[in-house]
């Protein structure tokens, strides 16, 4: 099929299933192909600040005004999202404060939704249908499976009066499919906006050193080089952060989709020397110490991202940044990724409180060895120098400021497209100041 344009195809991908195969050049920054939204929902915590349509951010826009809830560009946004909004609107009246469907209900509905209005192939199915979604309902634990069982339960509670339901076993699978092929939404800064179904995206296989980055413009999904593409080479994208060591990513990768990545830097581990880096001490820690000390890191991360799912007081979630930071430095270097992870998390609490000196000392630490830890175009550094560009013109050092954005815009160039609403936002604030 030639609806991706001339040069690319679906193939079969040895020891990988289907995947997307180049069939000339791509050069590095070159846009390979765009994919619209099957569908969409924007998170309930950017309600207001973005389109619920097409994911615009402006301010004045207008809500809804049965639920008060959905905010639109204008008239058009509003009516072409009635037969996705609808599904919620008087649902979210009736229950009020107990109306929380989680965010993959909320999509799942939506799928369910489009199938009935829009049954045929759409134009964000050029090459890979919603239909042919895997969805490994076969490798699923008990666990697993009581937690798609909740998210019917949901569905069932919350959506009863729009959709017309197929059965227990279809809906098992389908939430299988979303579970593996949705794709988050995510800023300039990588905040989380959404959740979307992109079928053609979702052929692409993944490699922990990926030839192609993709990128959301408002609910279109873009994907370009960040590597010189050959023809005859597979497409591979990320589907995981790229910060962690093999183990971790492999672990990620198993929970999350059921492989195990035989990627060049899977096989070579060769950034884990430096991921995992060890302090530089007279005395060296034990190969022992080492290891409970990546096991504490481990777990300290698990407990975090709990804590902060169950809403603790921001002062506990930084004494948690601040204890295990401590703890783990006995052993590791700064440059160590448990270390990252945990400033990341106790910069992004500082941004939530607008420390804004806090989060500035964070990120200074963070960024260096960022730069080294991932891919030469990452999302993740451009994203922090972005952040650390905004804080220093917010704190009016300039110089530093024009620095940093600069930093971001070069990356950004490669991964969003020069023409990305985002760089030219950011041009322009290199202007204004």
């Amino acid at each position: 099929s030639w609806a991706l344009g001339p040069g690319l195809e679906k193939f079969q991908s040895p020891g990988k299933g289907r995947g997307l195969r180049a069939l000339h050049r791509f050069a590095v920054g070159e846009l390979l192909f765009s994919c619209p939204a099957f569908t969409s929902v924007l998170t309930v915590n950017e309600r207001g600040n973005h389109c619920e349509c097409c994911f615009a951010r402006k301010e004045g826009l207008s809500k809804c005004g049965r639920c008060k809830q959905a905010f639109y560009c204008n008239v058009e946004c509003q009516k072409q999202d009635w037969p996705m909004h609808k599904l919620e609107c008087s649902s979210m009246c009736v229950f009020g404060q107990n109306w929380n469907p989680s965010e993959t209900v909320r999509l799942t509905a939506r799928i369910l939704a489009k199938q009935k209005i829009h049954p045929g192939r759409t134009e964000s199915e050029r090459l890979l249908s919603v239909t042919e979604f895997e969805s490994h309902l076969d490798k699923l634990d008990n666990e697993k499976k009581e937690l798609i069982q909740n998210d019917i339960s949901a569905l069932h509670h919350f959506y009863s009066k729009h959709i017309e339901y197929p059965d227990n076993a279809a809906l098992v699978n389908l939430f299988g499919q979303v579970n593996c092929n949705g794709f988050t939404i995510e800023d300039e800064e990588l905040s989380h906006l959404g959740s979307a179904i992109f079928p053609d995206v979702a052929l692409m296989n993944h490699s922990c050193c990926p030839n192609v980055i993709v990128t959301y413009k408002g609910i279109v999904a873009e994907v370009r080089a960040v590597k010189e593409i050959e023809p005859g080479d597979e497409i591979f994208t990320s589907y995981i952060d790229l910060l962690y060591p093999t183990e971790d990513r492999n672990d990620r990768l198993r929970d999350c989709y059921f492989f195990t990545c035989d990627c060049r830097e899977c096989v070579t581990k060769e950034k884990d020397k430096d991921k995992l880096e060890i302090r530089k001490l007279s005395e060296p820690p034990s190969a022992e110490a080492v290891r409970d000390m990546i096991k504490y890191a481990r777990n300290v991360i698990e407990e975090f991202r709990r804590a902060k799912h169950y809403k603790y007081i921001l002062c506990e979630l930084l004494e948690i940044c601040e204890l295990s930071l401590d703890k783990m430095g006995s052993v590791f270097a700064e440059s160590n990724v448990y270390m990252l992870h945990m400033m990341y998390q106790a910069m992004g609490v500082c941004l939530f409180v607008q420390d804004w000196e806090g989060a500035l000392r964070y990120g200074q630490k963070i960024i260096k060895p960022y730069s080294k830890h991932y891919p030469l175009y990452s999302i993740n550094v451009a994203s922090m120098w972005l952040k650390l560009g905004r804080l220093y013109m917010g704190l009016e050092n300039r110089p530093a400021g024009v620095k940093a954005l600069k930093k971001a815009i070069a990356i950004m160039e490669i991964a969003h497209g020069k023409d990305h609403p985002y760089v030219i936002e950011i041009k322009k604030e290199l202007e204004a100041h």
